[in-house]
């Protein structure tokens, strides 16, 4: 197996502040690889070492086999990145933005605009493609962002926290997008907070806290580690969910969460379903969902880290505007 993106014992400090403590990754080539994480874990810290926007404090990484210290300027010429942000020039149009970036990279006028045009028209803007960026959807300006990252042919992506703001539609629009990049041998490093994106888009996963990595596999293998599976229930009647969470809790021995309306439980003993179903019986509760199933990537990442993926903690971003 070949690998484009190869990191070890990655360690980056801002002040008091680690904000990465040893990072290994190895993303194979040709994949979506996913860096999942609350705000503040370390995942826009480590895109911005791998992409050359930072040097690390201690370890090493290589991208497409070559050093992201050494040979930055090499890596520079694989790569494209796209941040949590819209980066691209309001006041200019689609096409205008397009051309710059072409030029920039040393595109002649003629390759320049056609490249625009085809970007423009793979990525659905060729109709406001002579409107200034500013009248763009939020959508329509993240795929322009997308589509200036791609100018360049790189065989390496960098998406971080690509869907942030993002209505459903235009986040199913984008992940559209990224799934034809990688069928055409892209590799992409995906860095997210959102489970569903990470368990639709990543072949391999990367879970992210406090500046280290405290597990990798594929979507199936993680969710496998919490073992057992999950009980949901929803009562009819909201105001009866205290009396579904003890009864959850004393019948399975564990402590239940309560999302909105439903509670949910491990469960180990495949004769907690049927004891937890007689014991609302017999309190007379009605439930619209009584559900056994596999364990989902947020319950993965509770159990992992003692919190869910979208806890608020302080933005990567927000490091690195800390002396160093």
């Amino acid at each position: 197996m070949t690998y484009a993106i190869r990191a070890e014992g990655l360690v980056r400090r801002f002040g008091s502040t680690t904000a990465l403590a040893g990072v290994d990754l190895e993303v194979p080539t040709g994949t979506v690889f996913g860096l999942l994480g609350p705000n503040g874990a370390g995942k826009t810290t480590a895109v911005r070492v791998l992409a050359t926007l930072l040097r690390a404090d201690e370890g090493h990484a290589t991208v497409g086999g070559f050093d992201v210290d050494r040979d930055a300027h090499r890596v520079r010429q694989l790569i494209g990145l796209t941040g949590q942000y819209a980066s691209v020039d309001e006041a200019l149009t689609g096409t205008e933005n397009l051309l710059l970036i072409a030029r920039l990279l040393g595109f002649s006028r003629s390759d320049a605009r056609s490249r625009a045009r085809q970007l423009l028209a793979d990525f659905h803007l060729s109709d406001a493609a002579e409107r200034a960026a500013k009248t763009y959807s939020g959508g329509m300006r993240r795929r322009l962002d997308l589509a200036a990252s791609l100018v360049g042919r790189p065989q390496v992506l960098f998406l971080d926290e690509p869907t942030t703001g993002l209505d459903p539609r235009s986040r199913n629009e984008l992940w559209d997008i990224v799934r034809d990049l990688v069928s055409d041998g892209v590799t992409v490093l995906l860095t997210t907070q959102y489970l569903e994106e990470a368990d639709q888009l990543a072949g391999e996963i990367a879970v992210v806290d406090h500046g280290r990595v405290i597990a990798q596999g594929t979507p199936e293998e993680l969710k496998s580690k919490t073992g057992g599976q999950i009980l949901a229930v929803r009562p009819v009647d909201p105001a009866e969910l205290s009396t579904v969470v003890a009864i959850a809790g004393e019948v399975s021995g564990a402590t239940p969460e309560v999302a909105q309306t439903t509670v949910t439980v491990p469960v180990n003993d495949p004769g907690v379903l049927p004891a937890v179903v007689r014991r609302l019986d017999a309190a007379e509760i009605q439930v619209a969902e009584l559900a056994l199933r596999g364990s989902s990537l947020d319950e993965v990442f509770l159990s992992l880290t003692g919190h869910r993926a979208e806890q608020d903690a302080p933005a990567d971003t927000e490091l690195e505007r800390t002396p160093a």
